[in-house]
């Protein structure tokens, strides 16, 4: 057990609760260091080092006690890429009901293999919400993190006070290895993309990257109104440098963003895009789907009402099954289905999460059911666009 007025030498019983960091040099597999909630004020990093594992059955957690609110607050970190909050490059760690704040950096940096996030809130720090990248500069390609999962997460409002081009909602990006999973994630009002998958000629292809079930919106400004002519403002950044890579992106949303709510951003592979729903992105000009080379596969994908016509042309469109926005004849397919706004049940936006952290949505951006998209897609009976619990 930890508390905010926890001391470093006590047991870690209810009654003698010691700090986070001590917990974490003393907990064994298989066992869970509990928080209590309040807050927790750190001026460094706190870092699970290397070699610190779980067991594959056997995780290290960290969760809130009973439900309570842990908060780490790293307010008090110099901006600087060093000033991570949480880095974890330990592997088989699940972190779970915490909150993580202000760092000067990532506020939750994942350099090492099959660890789980879940239900966490990560806000207002001073780089990227949540990054999935090597360890050190000396890793090797075989060291890249991977098998990650990143669950229910919501990281928003992450903002790089020098030029506004690095922090994003979540990013695996430059050096992850393979199996990275987001899934049930929120990235919102972040000053530069909600997603960055970015792949950099200096280390070569990252691997594929599976997001499914999340959502990107507002992304380019954050809700002060903090942004800059740097700020890209993607939804979904799904690439870089002219690389391929093949990440699959299944049933997902993007609204409001500045710029594109999904795009290729120069990758020439296939990329997976299946059953994704994009709504008014481009509101300081950009497109739903931008997606100007590759072979990309598209099914069941539903663009509706943006600042710019979708860029689809070199993409595999599968049994004409996507609804595509044309800023002159609005949002058809090559079936000649269209669609407008009495399609959907709700247009207002009312994004929120459940008790686990899990995306919450009433009947936004959801089909009604005398839709003509209602089962319309691929395979048959296959609705068009994103669907979330109601």
């Amino acid at each position: 057990m930890v508390a905010p007025n926890g001391q470093e030498g006590n047991p870690g019983t209810l009654n003698q609760p010691t700090t986070l960091t001590s917990a974490i040099t003393r907990i064994q597999p298989g066992r869970t260091i509990y928080m209590r909630g309040g807050t927790y004020a750190f001026s460094e990093t706190v870092l699970i080092e290397r070699g610190n594992n779980g067991l594959e059955g056997a995780r290290k957690r960290i969760v809130g006690y009973n439900g309570e609110k842990p908060v780490l607050d790293f307010s008090a970190q110099a901006f600087d890429p060093m000033n991570r909050g949480l880095q974890i490059n330990g592997h088989y760690w699940h972190v779970q009901g915490i909150e993580v704040k202000e760092a000067g950096d990532n506020g939750i940096f994942i350099g090492g293999n099959y660890n789980r996030i879940e239900n966490v809130e990560t806000h207002h720090n001073k780089d990227t919400g949540l990054q999935i990248s090597r360890y050190s500069s000396s890793a090797t390609r075989d060291e890249w993190p991977s098998y990650n999962e990143i669950i229910n997460v919501y990281s928003h409002n992450n903002y790089d006070p020098d030029d506004g081009e690095d922090a994003d909602g979540f990013a695996a990006k430059l050096t992850s290895g393979p199996g990275n999973v987001f899934d049930g994630c929120i990235a919102a009002y972040n000053v530069d993309d909600g997603w960055d998958l970015y792949t950099k000629s200096d280390t070569g292809a990252i691997y594929p990257v599976i997001i499914r079930n999340s959502i990107a919106y507002n992304n380019g400004s954050t809700e002060g109104g903090h942004s800059t002519s740097n700020s890209d403002g993607n939804g979904f950044k799904l690439g870089g440098s002219n690389i391929p890579v093949n990440h699959i992106v299944e049933n997902n949303m993007a609204f409001g963003n500045k710029k594109h709510g999904f795009t290729y951003n120069s990758n020439p592979g296939s990329i997976t895009m299946t059953n994704n729903t994009s709504w008014n992105n481009g509101t300081r000009s950009g497109s739903n789907f931008a997606f100007d080379r590759g072979t990309h596969l598209f099914a069941n994908n539903l663009s509706f009402e943006a600042s710019s016509s979708d860029k689809y042309a070199t993409s595999t469109d599968i049994d004409g099954s996507n609804l595509w926005w044309h800023n002159t004849k609005g949002s058809q397919n090559a079936k000649n289905l269209k669609v407008t706004a009495s399609d959907f049940i709700s247009l207002i936006p009312t994004v929120s999460r459940d008790a686990n952290g899990a995306p919450v949505i009433g009947g936004f951006l959801q089909l009604t059911g005398s839709s003509s998209l209602k089962g319309a897609g691929t395979p048959a009976g296959t609705d068009i666009g994103a669907r979330f619990p109601r």
